[in-house]
């Protein structure tokens, strides 16, 4: 049977746009049906560019993070995700929609976890004048990058990189992670 992946994005959805493309290249037996923001990310056109479904709920529309997390919950189930990939997704998930979808939501993050949890991982990273950075996708738990690793691999810091170029490799690894996972996670999931 084939999974349901809904991808929640926040921005350019450049890891969107890998996963859209190499997707259909692959034996995963998954689709992706929607795509989700918190915002109007520009991203948003990957997918819309392809007929699929999208669907934005801004936290600012809402008086609680709880109240948003029950209402971008709601606008998920109506996909009937079975996994759901956090792609480049810029806000904290509540711990009740954590509970809800657990363990079915995954997260790519441009670090090695534990080293460099949080939004700033790359530019940490630079800063802490490390001479390997690396990539990781991991289930999603209630802490700040904290959940289980499923993949991960280094990635050296390059003599004359700033954070972009240091980011722009990091995005390679991390797509390819993604679909190991997706390969792994999907192809358990249908048998």
């Amino acid at each position: 049977m084939r999974q349901r992946l809904v991808v929640l994005i926040s921005g350019s959805g450049t890891n969107l746009q890998s996963l859209l493309e190499s997707l259909p290249n692959t034996e995963i037996p998954a689709d992706v049906v929607a795509v989700g923001s918190d915002t109007m990310a520009p991203g948003l056109q990957h997918a819309t560019d392809r007929s699929i479904p999208t669907f934005v709920v801004p936290l600012g529309d809402f008086s609680s993070r709880e109240e948003w997390g029950v209402a971008l919950g709601d606008a998920l189930d109506s996909y009937q995700p079975d996994l759901i990939v956090l792609s480049g997704f810029m806000k904290l998930l509540p711990p009740s929609f954590v509970t809800r979808f657990a363990p079915r939501i995954i997260n790519t993050h441009p670090a090695f976890l534990p080293e460099f949890p949080g939004a700033h991982a790359v530019r940490d990273a630079m800063e802490a004048g490390v001479s390997h950075s690396g990539a990781s996708v991991i289930i999603v738990d209630e802490g700040v990058d904290t959940g289980e690793i499923l993949a991960q691999r280094r990635v050296p810091v390059e003599v004359g990189d700033d954070e972009a170029s240091l980011h722009d490799r990091i995005k390679v690894v991390e797509r390819e992670l993604l679909l190991e996972v997706l390969d792994t996670l999907c192809a358990k999931e249908g048998t």
